[in-house]
């Protein structure tokens, strides 16, 4: 472990002593997100700004299925339901501990635990539905969406396939070869749990459609297709056989329900393949869409897209916030859905109507061979982007004279003067990055003053496209290389020595994979590498040939002939997600690198901004503090309080939400990448955080921290 970290379960002794804050003896957490709206708010003030300070650990559990060498994360923003907390593992067990003390309960490991290479990726939380005396718990590993008894962690074997469904069936005939797998739980509406799910976002790829299961049986009940079919709305916006062969426009995100005018609201990704559409001409509806559907049916009541014929993976990255706003003296009910990008965009959500101004910008042509790009793209005038969007050389920062002048050099080369400069051969800023902006932790929003509050990152990156065609064409080529700049140069880069964070080394892979091995690895995936299993048996034995000796060319002419008549439709690849840094790992420009936002919604003004994250070798130079990069996202709290962990210095901090004063802090033993819950039970009042690590560089971890007043 990384830190010595003393794990003795502390045993609280209940009081209710608060009966002048109203506190009432039980509040819940029982939805992602802290209800429908996925506001991230609680009504709760026994924590508040004027003891916030006192906070101290009430309890931690360390999972039992801790691994260091898998890389693994928590993400999951816990369930906290009549004294029980539901969450899940590195390894995506499913736990249900005493919310009080922290003591388990009882675990469920999903059937799939046992197999070692079985693509889990990453588990963001659970849904819950009780009816009377059935009482159920949903969440997804894999493909595998799993319905548990949730006061003994039993699976249902009434619902779906003995207590399970796969997801992948539904989305076409090729889907069971492609990677789909579930990170966001589902949202609950009434007896049905309407599902998203995370696909590849390379050329092949399944599609994303939307799917509503009866909770009770795990019959289907509707189908929404974000590519649409002949005679379906929008199907006008891609190639007339898009359906049959593109991929992507998917709900990874999660989605919020409007219970009492019986909707949901569904944030889309970009269709696959991400960086080039010269085989989906087109806006490409519903992909980077919020989507407002009839929760009963599926119908599609009105939609907005927020990038026109993605080419810059500009997914919608969490799911959009509900609220009533003020305007005029009238109350609208209304969805603001964040962006990576770094807007806000307001609707009016029974209409789809904006509540502030979007303008159609003209933006840049591309130049790569096939490609159209959209000619303009919308913007939000109002509230002003949370995140920088923009980069000039005097953004570049001063502590390196040695790296400065080099991301210079490089700055010059790449297209950097649009905000949607197309991808290119020569390297395009993308700013803010590939993770936001906004990101997945998703926004907080106060729902007496109506302020948002989102954390967002400030990193560059530098992505540049591969032409594939010129350096093959007219070769006896290796097939084997082929596929591996089509597919696994991305991650893995060109000299296969990956980033050494999140993408590993495949010479060092192949030290510890016999040739089967690594076969059975690209045919299943692992982790955040999909499942290559569309590739045939032959293609499969020409890339792991290629992997283990670069230098021998096949004779497959078959392979080569197949796998050059795909480059017609996609003759790109591209160099991988690339975050601009320094030698120390941080971003080549002038701090903040990340920070922390409020936005009074009513009005579409930002309240105030702050650096998110401190550097104690920065701070130590006397440089005050810069933010960080950051993963997981805010709660806010009627006490006052914006709870947040997220950032890369692995602290949890409380923040006055009027100002943005920092409050509080504690070290914790991992990084905290996820959204926190806050609840009470027996009249006293926990935050609780899952504290996974694993990204940005830091160690995986295994632990759930909940910290409370002293008695």
């Amino acid at each position: 472990m990384k830190k010595l970290f003393v794990g003795i379960l502390i045993v609280i002794t209940m009081s209710c002593t608060h009966d002048d804050e109203k506190l009432v003896l039980t509040r819940d957490w029982s939805q992602y997100q802290g209800g429908p709206g996925r506001n991230q708010y609680s009504d709760l003030t026994q924590i508040n700004v004027q003891n916030v300070a006192k906070l101290e650990l009430a309890w931690a559990y360390e999972t039992p299925d801790f691994d260091s060498s898998r890389n693994t994360q928590i993400q999951c923003n816990p369930l906290i339901i009549d004294g029980v907390l539901f969450g899940t593992s590195p390894r995506l067990w499913c736990i249900a501990l005493d919310a009080t003390t922290g003591v388990e309960l009882w675990t469920f490991i999903p059937p799939t635990d046992h197999l070692p290479n079985f693509n889990v990726g990453v588990n963001r939380g659970l849904s819950y539905w009780k009816d009377e005396d059935d009482e159920r718990l949903f969440y997804i590993v894999g493909h595998f969406l799993y319905c548990l008894d949730s006061r003994n962690g039993k699976l249902i074997t009434s619902f779906g396939d003995q207590g399970k469904i796969d997801i992948k069936m539904g989305l076409g005939p090729e889907s069971m070869k492609h990677y789909v797998i579930g990170t966001t739980p589902g949202a609950i509406y009434k007896d049905k749990i309407i599902i998203g799910c995370s696909v590849s976002e390379d050329r092949i790829a399944a599609p994303g459609y939307i799917r509503a299961y009866n909770v009770r049986t795990g019959d289907q009940e509707w189908i929404f297709h974000t590519i649409p079919k002949p005679d379906e709305y929008g199907y006008w916006t891609w190639p007339p056989d898009a359906y049959e062969r593109i991929g992507g426009a998917n709900n990874w995100s999660g989605m919020s329900i409007d219970e009492e005018n019986e909707m949901v609201f569904i944030p889309t990704g970009s269709a696959s393949f991400d960086f080039y559409g010269g085989n989906r001409h087109g806006k490409n509806l519903f992909a980077n869409c919020v989507i407002a559907l009839d929760a009963n049916t599926g119908e599609r009541m009105w939609h907005f897209q927020t990038v026109h014929h993605d080419l810059w993976d500009r997914d919608l990255p969490a799911p959009p916030n509900l609220m009533t706003v003020k305007r005029d003296n009238k109350e609208i009910l209304a969805l603001a859905q964040i962006t990576k990008s770094g807007f806000v965009f307001l609707f009016n959500r029974l209409t789809g109507e904006p509540l502030f101004p979007i303008e159609e910008i003209p933006v840049p042509g591309t130049d790569l061979r096939g490609e159209s790009t959209w000619s303009t793209q919308p913007i939000s005038l109002k509230p002003a982007p949370f995140a920088r969007q923009k980069i000039t050389e005097n953004d570049f920062a001063d502590f390196d004279p040695e790296t400065k002048n080099k991301a210079l050099e490089t700055f010059r080369k790449i297209n950097h003067d649009h905000l949607f400069s197309p991808p290119s051969v020569t390297g395009t800023l993308i700013f803010p990055g590939f993770d936001g902006g906004g990101e997945w932790g998703g926004a907080a929003v106060d729902l007496e003053s109506n302020i948002m509050y989102i954390n967002s990152n400030e990193m560059p990156w530098i992505h540049s496209m591969v032409d594939l065609v010129p350096e093959h064409e007219g070769q006896l080529a290796s097939a084997g290389k082929l596929l591996y700049d089509q597919h696994c140069a991305i991650c893995h880069k060109p000299d296969m020595k990956g980033d050494g964070i999140t993408y590993p080394s495949i010479i060092e892979k192949r030290k510890i994979y016999s040739r089967q091995g690594l076969k059975e690895y690209i045919s299943v995936g692992r982790g955040k590498m999909p499942s290559f299993n569309f590739l045939s048996e032959s293609q499969k034995d020409e890339l792991v040939a290629y992997v283990f000796n670069p230098e021998v060319k096949t004779t497959d002419f078959a392979n080569l002939k197949e796998i050059t008549e795909e480059l017609k439709d996609v003759p790109y690849s591209h160099t991988g997600y690339n975050r601009w840094v320094d030698k120390n790992g941080n971003p080549v420009i002038k701090p903040p690198w990340g920070n922390l936002t409020a936005i009074n919604l009513n009005s579409g003004e930002h309240v105030w901004q702050v650096p998110l994250g401190e550097l104690d070798y920065l701070s130590e130079k006397g440089i005050p503090p810069t933010g960080t990069e950051n993963y997981g996202g805010p709660v806010v709290t009627k006490g006052g309080l914006v709870f947040i962990g997220a950032t890369k210095d692995e602290k949890f901090r409380a923040f006055n939400k009027s100002n943005g004063d920092i409050l509080w802090e504690v070290e914790l033993p991992y990084g905290g990448y996820a959204t926190p819950a806050v609840y009470a039970v027996n009249g006293k009042q926990y935050v609780v955080i899952a504290c996974g690590g694993g990204k940005m560089g830091t160690p995986s971890g295994n632990v759930y921290m909940a910290f409370a007043l002293p008695d």
